[in-house]
């Protein structure tokens, strides 16, 4: 089962890597950077893994061992958009997951998410694309 979540994790994260390349224009100016914060928070208890974009734009999947779980780096100025999600399953019906994405100290992405029946949680954040 935590393959399964693990791989529908990265598929979602690859599928939006293709649509925020559909630009080859780049505005940023060389050497800019951002400054992100990932967080997930809850009363979740089962196993979770979380996926999110590192300082490149690369996707990364993380055990989530406790929560609240955080993550910094500082995304490189070639970088146009990040996302995060994160799986897990082994909960306990109606725990829920709080996933925030903070861009320059301010919130830019959020969402909410319950478990299932089986214990079972796939949280997904709306894509951000860097201005």
């Amino acid at each position: 089962m935590k393959s399964i979540l693990r791989t529908l994790a990265i598929v979602l994260t690859l599928a939006f890597t293709a649509v925020s390349c559909s630009s080859d224009d780049d505005n940023s100016k060389p050497g800019s950077s951002r400054d992100v914060k990932y967080e997930i928070t809850g009363n979740y208890t089962g196993e979770l893994s979380a996926t999110f974009f590192d300082k490149g734009g690369n996707p990364l999947n993380e055990d989530v061992t406790k929560l609240p779980w955080t993550k910094e780096v500082t995304v490189d100025a070639s970088v146009q958009g990040i996302t995060m999600s994160a799986g897990g399953h082994g909960g306990v019906k109606d725990q829920t997951l709080t996933a925030k994405i903070y861009v320059g100290g301010q919130v830019v992405k959020e969402t909410t998410a319950k478990t299932n029946n089986d214990g079972i949680i796939v949280l997904t954040l709306a894509p951000y694309l860097f201005p």
